[in-house]
């Protein structure tokens, strides 16, 4: 009875989205107040029906009803409850279920919070988000409805994919969606402004919370994913350039562009033509990611479907939003004039570098990615695109980026000096290059990518801390140091989040230059050694028992050359038998400056193990700078003047309903 209950609530939903998207939209061309009004019981209306939807589907995986047909594919009696509920998501009706879900949330927070906005905005915002909802409320609907029931339904599931079954994975997908769908806020914002015919900085300031939001939840989610692939997959990896992952780091790239435009736009009130693009290609990208992971045209570990039905349908959707807001965008260009004027040399031009780097380096990914496709429609040969091309064609960008970033952030508005701006940032530059050099001297032989790498993640972390320092003023160090903490938490969060881009940035250059790797068949009590550590395979225990598992482990000891015990780690190999697949689980030692990586392979013919050991310098500051990352963009959304939009009087000024040419 829930679950039908739950279906009926999906199809109320749609409803009450459809008259979301029509009436306050027309009430706002009209100017009727009442009509505009609705637009805020109609958002948290849909969001309640559609959590309603959600739990009930989540009661269905929990309880184990087998007679829900999604139930049976993706859940069985034995899983651990955390992945019964991440089975809700674990596939491609479920996390569609959930896209929505907080699709209606995003919708409903616009309502919640958007009081400050002028009313006409704030119908045109909720309209267009309510839009998208129906969209997808048709796509999940008629293509891929998560209440299907079975006439006779089995006695047990299928269980989940067993790569699935995974504390990173199951937290993974929601904090992604959060920053995919999230994106759709600010293509509302664009739309809307490009309807009424006004963009100043007052929609530079509505816009940037919601943007931030999205590119917060999107690192964490790509934090997640990163951190799951590098000890689940047992490939030692943590980036592998995979189509899916690639769709979830081209509107992440975008998103960061569209936050310094923005900023353009609030203070200077220019770029605004290409800031309102961003927004629309932000959300672009992510639907773009959407049909990467359904469609099944690309092949990734990721995907949820391989049904070409369902990427059409997704295309439609793409092409239907994308070209309406291009279109849109192409007749209202004129009335976006810039008011603000700066020089070459300024903050304001820093920040275009910033965007077109970030841009460029987003369109590299996209071409790589999408190249095999279009090799196979228009050529018919089968191309595989990796990471030699990624590495060498995007890497060059966030070097560039590196280098610009501090410099731009030291500038001033308008008009500025290179010399002044440099100056201050001579003591970061000295130390970069200290660093970059000790590491050259200390591994010597090694790739010159690698200290170049090291240098500049020092130059940004030590660039961002003086950025901070210069807001200070000049005085005493007593009185600096007092006015520091003072800032404002935007500022903070600002050099908090570019200090974990560099952090994160010295952890992949330091793992990928300066790690050790050591393949052999190691025969149990027989050590070995692989740089500073001695190995010692001690024995290997089969048929193992887990929850819903058959596991092969194995019992390695890791102790220094001098012999002082370091630590026991056990490396599996498990067998799930409902789904009939094997997984690597990888033994790992984290420490703050090196991980010790093992994985255990098959049982060689003349005795012993293949054994996998590697030696990963600073890899968890990978995920550490990523953390540091969103606790700056959380710093920021903390400041009151993203929670209170400056400006609303000057777009209230305007008659309600009339666009402003």
């Amino acid at each position: 009875m829930i679950v039908e209950l739950g279906h009926f609530a999906l199809i109320l939903a749609a409803m009450v989205a459809v008259f979301q998207m029509i009436v306050p939209l027309v009430g706002a061309h009209r100017g009727n107040a009442a009509w505009m009004a609705v637009a805020d019981p109609a958002a948290t209306t849909q969001f309640l029906l559609t959590a309603f939807s959600f739990a009930a589907l989540t009661y269905a995986f929990v309880t184990s009803d087998f007679s829900l047909n999604l139930v049976v594919a993706n859940s069985h009696t034995a899983k651990p409850l955390i992945y019964k509920i991440s089975g809700v998501w674990g596939n491609h009706e479920g996390s569609l279920l959930l896209w929505v879900l907080i699709l209606t949330l995003f919708g409903a927070c616009a309502s919640w919070f958007g009081a400050n906005l002028p009313p006409s905005l704030k119908a045109r915002v909720l309209a267009v988000q309510s839009a998208v909802s129906v969209a997808f409320f048709a796509f999940i609907l008629f293509t891929s409805n998560p209440f299907l029931r079975l006439e006779i339904p089995p006695f047990d599931g299928q269980d989940l994919n067993p790569l699935l079954q995974d504390p990173g994975l199951a937290f993974h997908p929601p904090f992604l969606y959060l920053g995919y769908v999230g994106l759709s806020m600010a293509f509302s914002f664009a739309v809307a402004a490009l309807i009424e015919g006004r963009v100043d900085a007052a929609w530079g300031r509505w816009v940037r919370p919601w943007t931030l939001a999205a590119w917060v939840f999107l690192t964490i989610g790509i934090g997640l994913g990163s951190w799951w692939a590098y000890y689940e997959l047992g490939w030692g990896g943590f980036w592998f350039w995979d189509p899916v992952e690639n769709a979830s780091l081209m509107p992440w790239l975008i998103a960061a562009a569209l936050l310094h435009s923005a900023i353009v736009v609030e203070k200077r009130e220019a770029l605004k033509s290409w800031t309102i693009l961003l927004a629309i290609l932000a959300f672009g990208f992510s639907l773009i990611g959407t049909f990467i992971v359904r469609s099944g045209v690309l092949t990734s570990v990721h995907a949820f479907a391989n049904d070409p039905e369902r990427g059409v349908f997704i295309l439609m959707i793409l092409g239907f939003f994308m070209g309406g807001a291009l279109l849109l965008f192409a007749i209202r260009a004129g009335s976006m004039e810039a008011k603000g004027v700066f020089s070459t040399v300024s903050r304001e031009s820093g920040l275009v570098v910033n965007n077109l780097l970030l841009a460029v380096s987003t369109f590299v990914v996209f071409i790589g990615t999408i190249w095999p496709l279009i090799a196979e429609m228009f050529w018919g040969r089968t191309l595989s695109v990796g990471p030699p091309f990624f590495n060498a064609a995007f890497t060059p960008f966030v070097l560039a980026l590196s280098v610009a970033l501090p410099i731009g952030a030291m500038m001033p508005w308008k008009r500025a000096r290179m010399g002044r701006a440099l100056v201050a940032l001579v003591p970061a530059l000295v130390l970069a290059l200290a660093i970059g050099l000790l590491t050259w001297a200390v591994f010597t032989g090694n790739s010159a990518l690698s200290p170049i790498g090291v240098g500049l993640s020092v130059w940004l972390v030590a660039g961002a801390m003086v950025d901070l320092w210069s807001r200070t003023g000049r005085g005493a160090f007593a009185g600096r140091f007092s006015r520091l903490w003072r800032l404002p938490r935007a500022d903070w969060g600002k050099t908090v989040a570019h200090a974990g881009f560099g952090i994160t940035m010295f952890g992949v250059v330091a793992l990928t230059g300066y790690q050790t790797e050591d393949i052999r068949i190691a025969q149990p009590g027989q050590p070995f050694a692989v740089g500073h550590y001695e190995v010692e395979l001690l024995s290997v225990e089969e048929n193992v028992q887990g929850p819903n598992y058959i596991s092969t482990m194995g019992h390695v000891a890791l102790r220094r050359l001098d012999g002082r015990e370091v630590a026991l780690l056990h490396p599996e190999r498990r067998f799930y038998p409902v789904a009939g697949m094997p997984t690597t689980e990888a033994g790992i030692d984290s420490g703050l400056t090196r991980d010790l990586y093992l994985t255990l392979g098959e049982p060689q013919a003349g005795g012993g193990w293949a054994l996998r050991t590697w030696i990963k310098p600073f890899a968890n500051w990978i995920w550490g700078g990523t953390i540091i990352m969103a606790l700056g963009g959380f710093l920021s959304l903390s400041d009151r003047r993203y929670r209170f939009a400056a400006g609303a009087a000057k777009l209230d000024a305007a008659p309600q309903g009339v666009p402003a040419e």
